[in-house]
């Protein structure tokens, strides 16, 4: 009885603490934040009346939400998702006009320049906030992912999609090139050089198929239903692990992606002379020679 009464009380604890922590992501107008399971965080684009269309604010939110998970020891993987009938249709085009409004505008060039300068960067800013996010980012796509939602994705960890998705890097059919990641990002997802720029010079649509094909997505699934269950279970089994581990992977991925091999191998050595000092390594091995025992808990991070 004793034995029940202390696992009824930590679980108790565990939801004050899964409360706790989402309570402090209820700023996000545009965001719905959740918890599914322990140690996951699901953030969902939720403007579906405008077909997750990515405002100023929306766009803002991201940022500061995926700062916000970069630090939070209670999340450990993330899974990114749309509400709705899609996941973006892309910018919204309301706030294209209104960045649109400053080039046309009357004054100095250099002036609307440095303005220009200072909102785009800021955008950019944003969406980068996901890749230097310390936590896995799982995105799930459904339907469309049009324009700013291809520059998004790119920056995710994992991407998955429901049969129905499409992607479509739509810049080029409203005059500008891509500037928030995409011309960056895809050319490293993607193997093939000439599919990526035909894709940014044509604004044809990639649907699920051949985005699985060509490597942008790892996984398709039947509908939005299932694809959510497979992201939020993916992301769970990252969460299970040791988190040193899995953000010291993610880290070094990405640097080594940006640079040589010897360079990663360089970086590597510096940042395991530290890390291979972790009591995980302990944990995670003596878990791998008990098959019956449970698996290792590893302390937050």
């Amino acid at each position: 009885m004793l034995k029940i009464q202390r696992i009824a009380a930590r679980q108790s604890l565990q939801t004050v603490r899964m409360a706790s922590s989402l309570a402090d992501y209820a700023q996000y107008k545009t965001l719905n934040v959740t918890q599914p399971v322990e140690y996951v965080v699901h953030v969902e684009m939720n403007r579906p009346d405008k077909l997750n269309a990515l405002n100023t604010e929306m766009w803002k939110d991201l940022g500061v939400c995926f700062q916000q998970l970069h630090e939070d020891a209670e999340c450990r993987s993330v899974v990114l998702s749309g509400a709705g009938r899609l996941f973006s249709s892309g910018i919204d085009l309301s706030d294209l006009m209104a960045v649109g409004s400053v080039a046309m505008g009357d004054g100095d060039v250099s002036r609307k320049a440095f303005k220009l300068h200072r909102t785009i960067k800021n955008y950019q800013d944003w969406f980068t906030d996901i890749e230097k996010c310390r936590k896995p980012v799982i995105a799930a796509v459904h339907g469309a992912c049009v324009g700013g939602g291809v520059d998004m994705v790119t920056a995710a960890d994992v991407r998955l999609c429901s049969q129905d998705a499409f992607f479509q890097v739509k810049e080029v059919d409203i005059g500008l090139a891509a500037d928030e990641g995409t011309l960056q990002r895809l050319p490293k997802v993607i193997g093939s050089r000439s599919l990526v720029n035909e894709l940014c010079l044509t604004a044809r649509r990639l649907g699920s198929q051949k985005a699985l094909q060509c490597g942008l997505v790892s996984r398709v699934l039947s509908d939005r239903q299932v694809l959510l269950a497979a992201a939020i279970s993916l992301a769970a089994t990252i969460a299970q692990k040791s988190p040193v581990a899995v953000q010291s992977t993610k880290q070094n991925l990405i640097f080594s992606r940006d640079h040589t091999v010897q360079d990663g191998l360089d970086h590597m050595v510096a940042w395991n002379a530290a890390m291979l000092q972790s009591e995980d390594i302990m944990k995670a091995a003596t878990a791998s020679m008990d098959r019956k025992a449970p698996p290792a808990d590893f302390a937050k991070l």
